[in-house]
């Protein structure tokens, strides 16, 4: 009986309040004062990033402020300064004059910052939009043997969550004035973010599949079960791209984290470009521009003079700016190659084309020529996250927020190859479950990413792009058929002789579900199928530390979302189990997951 196994389990793994053991766990040799010296460093580091962007605005404001002094006598009036006043007030910023200047006319630009800006865009700070999210239930296999999705490999989500934590402690304000959207956290996308040590692909096999079953660290009543993929990689001396970069330089780009953190993150995806690729650059404001057309990859110098001449002004007309880069990306196109138009931006279209259906019915139709589009998101405020999700999965691309920096290095330069070379389009997955075995299920993530279970053998039907060397990660809680725990059910006249006929005893060792997995070609239009079964025999009492790190994530997430099916969880119980985790003192952003939870905790107890 699989509750008699399983209680022997929890017996053993019940460790930690919201935790159990994790393989590997022993080996780990560092003190208390040595993890947290090491999560503190990479946390402090983050915010760094926008203690120093905010002295950026800050002499921007400063200079705002000189300038409109020295040029009218107020910070209200326009200029019309010729050349060398306008470099007297530059040198008054540098040499601190500009402070006598202000109060010789009574200005303070802390005490009306919008009035030194008054020549400035003006962002709306509660304009962020979310695609609604409608947390998954447990089904009951009866009625839902079949659960489908599309792959998802985007991690927007978590960096976007990440900067929403971790950017207040800069400031010496009210935190979380404005909240965070619950729809803002996409588990998936969170688990995602991280690479996880899941087997190579075998033969011919466009994925390696590592399955996992344990006991559920915060659900006595439910299994874990871990699905992880890793998609096979392709030699980077093989590949080319030919990349047009389109670049939002409208007005809404203009603070320190849009456009000048758009610079610094495409210096480091030029840094990776030679001889094989082709690139291009075209930006949109109040109309397009095309900058830059076919120039080779390893002119390094001349690709980022013309990205540092971008400067933000004027409205945004995102649907020109789209058109003319696909026009661009067919007229270089590379049979057999990698094609693909990078968006960065913010996401706030308002000229033309700009509703979120509009825009799906533009990118789906531009996707038929072969060139996929991925999305890079900058920024807060009049972030319009709706749109940038829209654009990724329609136009068969990836969708990654930069929130600094270091992500900037991670999505553009670290994983560089797996972010613009896609190897399998229209990845999908239908995981079967027996019912005969599994009483019921819950997926946990992957919403915005369901599909009907015919869908699924549909080659017509979109699914994910995985790029080379990606690695996927799912999670369901599973329910074994003689489990105790209720899941609502229908009843059915025509299944009913058959239910009268079963066994009183359910044989649990055959299979619980199957796994299976259909992808496409790049550049091909039908799927091929992969199945993987799992059965009662994998259950392990102990979780690997890539489940226990993906489990954790995925806890975190519940929490924040204030989930129904969170269980035992505390922020405290997987901070004490993740600690643990072996890469903690080498991977920077698993040290700096630990502690987000502790932002994390902070967030909660201030609402």
């Amino acid at each position: 009986m699989w509750r008699r196994k399983l209680a022997g389990l929890m017996a053993v793994a019940m460790m930690l309040q919201g935790g159990f053991t994790v393989q590997g766990a022993e080996a780990v040799t560092y003190t208390d004062e040595e993890i947290e010296k090491r999560i503190n460093e990479v946390g402090e580091a983050y915010i760094d990033f926008y203690r120093n962007g905010m002295a950026v605005i800050e002499e921007d404001v400063d200079f705002a402020g000189a300038f409109n002094t020295l040029t009218t006598g107020s910070a209200r009036g326009k200029s019309t300064a010729p050349t060398a006043v306008y470099e007297e007030a530059e040198a008054a910023t540098d040499d601190g004059a500009y402070e006598a200047v202000e109060a010789e006319a009574g200005l303070s630009y802390t005490a009306d910052i919008g009035d030194v800006f008054s020549d400035f865009p003006e962002a709306d700070f509660q304009r962020e939009n979310y695609h609604a999210i409608d947390e998954s239930g447990f089904v009951s296999v009866k009625t839902q043997p079949f659960s489908t999705f599309g792959a998802d490999v985007d991690t927007a989500s978590y960096s976007s969550l990440r900067r929403k934590l971790l950017e207040p402690y800069a400031y010496d304000a009210n935190p979380y004035f404005a909240g965070i959207d619950d729809s803002a956290i996409r588990i998936e996308e969170m688990m995602n973010y991280f690479t996880y040590n899941y087997k190579e692909p075998e033969g011919d096999e466009k994925f390696g599949v590592t399955t996992t079953l344990n006991p559920c660290p915060w659900n006595e009543d439910s299994l874990l079960l871990k699905v992880g993929i890793r998609a096979e990689s392709i030699a980077e001396e093989d590949a080319g791209s030919q990349i047009v970069f389109l670049i939002d330089t409208s007005g809404s780009m203009f603070d320190f984290d849009k456009l000048p953190l758009v610079k610094t993150s495409l210096g480091y995806l030029v840094d990776r470009l030679d001889a094989k690729d082709r690139i291009s650059i075209v930006t949109y404001a109040g109309s397009e521009e095309v900058v830059l057309e076919g120039a080779p990859g390893d002119q390094h110098d001349e690709i980022m003079a013309a990205i540092d001449r971008l400067e933000a002004w004027g409205s945004t007309w995102g649907e020109g700016g789209i058109q003319k880069a696909y026009e661009i990306a067919e007229k270089y196109y590379v049979k057999g190659g990698n094609n693909r138009v990078i968006l960065c931006t913010d996401g706030d279209f308002n000229v033309g084309v700009s509703s979120e259906a509009g825009l799906k019915d533009l990118i789906s139709e531009k996707r038929q020529s072969g060139v996929f589009f991925s999305c890079l998101g900058f920024g807060g405020g009049n972030y319009m996250d709706t749109t940038m999700e829209t654009l990724a999965d329609n136009g068969n691309g990836n969708y990654f927020y930069i929130d600094s920096e270091r992500e900037a290095e991670r999505a553009l330069s670290t994983e560089f190859f797996s972010t613009v070379y896609t190897v399998a389009k229209d990845t999908k997955f239908q995981v079967e479950f027996n019912p005969d075995t599994v009483k019921g299920y819950r997926l946990i993530g992957y919403e915005n990413r369901k599909m009907a279970a015919e869908d699924f053998a549909d080659d017509t039907k979109d699914g994910g792009e995985v790029g080379s060397g990606q690695t996927v990660t799912v999670l369901y809680e599973v329910i074994p058929a003689d489990s105790d725990f209720e899941i609502p059910e229908v009843s059915s006249r025509y299944a009913k002789e058959k239910e009268d006929a079963a066994e009183e005893e359910t044989d649990l060792t055959g299979e619980l579900l199957a796994v299976n997995i259909r992808a496409k070609d790049p550049d091909e239009d039908e799927s091929r199928l992969w199945v993987y079964p799992v059965s009662m025999e994998d259950l392990a009492e102990e979780m690997d530390a890539d489940t226990s790190w993906a489990a954790g994530v995925a806890q975190a997430g519940m929490v924040m979302r204030d989930s129904a099916y969170a269980g035992t969880t505390t922020l405290e119980g997987i901070f004490d189990r993740l600690k643990n985790d072996p890469e903690i003192m080498e991977n920077d952003f698993k040290a700096e997951f630990l502690f987000l939870l502790r932002a994390m905790k902070t967030y909660k107890e201030s609402k």
